[in-house]
């Protein structure tokens, strides 16, 4: 049965985030409500089901709660928005209204996905914790998010960034430069974090400082690691023994956070991912969470949930020719 029902507010700002540029948001909720939604007299008119438009309804009275919180609407927050709804979760969007830090300008670093804010209480509660995921699911940003809040909280006294360097092999010497040159380019997207919350200024002088600490893996051999907050980033190319010798270089009063996407590894074939191996052996240590996030955390553009989508399903398919291959073989047999 087709029936019209009203939204009733009155807030110009409201109705700005809901309908998005060039009403793009609200299409998005008309083509997967099959509903229409017009806006009238200061109303949002909702038509369409009965079923679809009471589940528009307490989609609206979530997005406006949100915007009331100070959050923006946009295409990707209102897909993960209808998500949760068809799944029932709705009223679990208000579980993304904490707010990390403020970046330089101003603007608040929030959780936009249910993963996220589930890694960032992980991080919060354990002193180690494992962040696995695709591209995208905010592994780094977030992580350095919750290490300029320790820092500003003075938790800890310096924030430490790691990465195998040149991959697995971390081969530095014929890069030019000194060691800060040679491992720039493999830290960019800390980098890039970090500038985006303290501001370039404040980071070189962090930085001179030694109070942000920059270094290839290969150099936290021998050390201790006190009152510190330290990432390693894209640990899926460490291996076995390298992560070993990572986490054993934690000292008192420090957090480490591990990163890495299990389907970019870059080691040799044969070679065993120091990260999947740490996460088998290390599962039911108390005080070191884990978390796998996956395409739904996605917050880059939405084409980008789709690719790793299809990787996933061609990589699966491939998974199961090779199943049913070695099944002939060994009825052979």
């Amino acid at each position: 049965m087709i029936v019209q029902k009203k939204f009733i507010v009155s807030e110009e700002k409201f109705e700005r985030e809901l309908f998005g540029n060039f009403d793009e948001n609200i299409k998005l909720i008309e083509d997967a409500l099959n509903i229409d939604v017009i806006l009238r007299e200061g109303n949002i008119v909702l038509m369409g089901e009965e079923k679809y438009v009471e589940k528009a309804l307490r989609l609206m009275d979530e997005l406006h709660s949100t915007v009331q919180n100070g959050k923006h609407l946009d295409k990707q927050s209102i897909s993960y928005s209808l998500s949760l709804l068809f799944e029932g979760s709705e009223e679990k969007i208000k579980d993304l209204e904490e707010t990390i830090v403020l970046t330089k300008k101003g603007n608040p670093v929030r959780p936009k996905t249910l993963g996220q804010k589930t890694y960032i209480d992980l991080i919060k509660k354990n002193d180690i914790t494992f962040g696995i995921g695709p591209a995208g699911t905010g592994k780094t940003y977030l992580a350095v998010a919750m290490a300029v809040k320790a820092f500003k909280k003075d938790e800890v006294s310096r924030i430490i960034l790691t990465r195998p360097a040149v991959e697995a092999g971390e081969s530095l010497g014929f890069l030019p430069g000194d060691l800060k040159d040679k491992v720039d380019p493999y830290l960019r997207p800390l980098y890039d974090a970090l500038f985006d919350m303290l501001g370039p200024e404040k980071f070189s002088k962090y930085l001179e400082r030694g109070t942000i600490e920059v270094a290839p893996l290969a150099f936290m051999r021998g050390r201790t690691l006190d009152n510190a907050f330290i990432i390693l980033d894209e640990a899926q190319n460490t291996t076995p023994e390298q992560m070993k010798m990572f986490l054993t270089r934690l000292g008192y009063g420090s957090k480490a956070v591990v990163n890495g996407d299990l389907t970019q590894t870059d080691l040799p074939r044969k070679s065993k991912s120091g990260l999947l191996h740490a996460i088998k052996v290390l599962d039911k240590v108390e005080g070191i969470g884990s978390i796998r996030l996956t395409d739904k955390d996605v917050v880059r553009h939405e084409l980008v949930q789709r690719i790793i989508r299809a990787y996933d399903r061609f990589d699966n398919k491939e998974l199961d020719k090779k199943e049913s291959k070695k099944d002939k073989k060994s009825k052979r047999k």
